[in-house]
């Protein structure tokens, strides 16, 4: 697995580096995400290594993996409960 995190603003660079590291999943500088380490990725990194810093890391569930899990399981969500109509007062109405 790798550690990405976006060092230097893509402002600057040119679109295709921008759609880059837009697709590694990094959206601010300092934002940190973890990728599998494969040709792809790899690949990503070096068109874009000039704003990136990279470290390898030991197996880290993907987020994507920990999203799935938690959807398998959906909470219950409690009923509505209807609303009572407001009575008007008469008195208003003059």
């Amino acid at each position: 697995m790798l550690r990405i995190e976006l060092v230097k603003s893509p402002i600057g660079n040119n679109k295709r580096n921008r759609a880059t590291v837009e697709a590694l999943g990094l959206r601010k500088v300092h934002h940190v995400v973890i990728q599998p380490d494969n040709p792809s990725i790899r690949g990503m990194i070096h068109h874009a290594k000039h704003m990136l810093s990279v470290t390898e890391v030991e197996d880290v569930a993907p987020a994507t993996e920990v999203a799935v899990a938690a959807d398998a399981e959906p909470e219950a969500k409690p009923a509505k409960k209807p609303r009572a109509k407001k009575e008007s007062d008469p008195s208003e109405s003059q």
